[in-house]
């Protein structure tokens, strides 16, 4: 047995970007930062570490709720798979980018910004059966890990 798994909460970089495949699906595109604070153990100064994160979304529900409610400095708790996707640029030079997808029933979503910043319900999954205090309650009964 094999696990693939990402979970993150992090902000989103900038607005997403929506494509459309030649057979009219929409795909949404876009970077989500996670960050890290520690002190300095020798000098004593706050230190931050930022990582960024490509997320691409494939499940058609979560592409429409994203076009509807998420934009730059979203704050996002999201559930996928580690991807890798490989291309040759237009100089002949095969390319590889890893990136955390959002496909099928396997996939999360949720909107963690407050109430004044998201009018919106908060919580969103390709796989919840229901929603009860803006927390989805998940087939499968898992909790949040944090």
């Amino acid at each position: 047995m094999s696990i693939n798994k990402v979970i993150l909460v992090g902000n989103v970089g900038q607005d997403p970007e929506i494509r459309t495949t030649q057979d009219g699906r929409e795909i949404v595109n876009f970077s989500l930062a996670t960050s890290e604070s520690w002190k300095d153990k020798a000098t004593g100064e706050k230190r931050d570490k930022t990582e960024w994160h490509r997320v691409v979304i494939f499940s058609q529900g979560l592409v429409n709720i994203v076009k509807s409610y998420v934009k730059k400095g979203s704050k996002l708790y999201i559930e996928g798979s580690l991807q890798t996707r490989k291309w040759t640029d237009n100089q002949g030079i095969e390319k590889f980018t890893t990136e955390i997808a959002l496909q099928n029933f396997n996939s999360t979503l949720q909107i963690l910004d407050t109430r004044d910043r998201q009018s919106s319900a908060d919580s969103y999954s390709s796989n919840s059966s229901s929603k009860r205090n803006d927390v989805s309650i998940e087939e499968n009964d898992d909790e949040i890990p944090f």
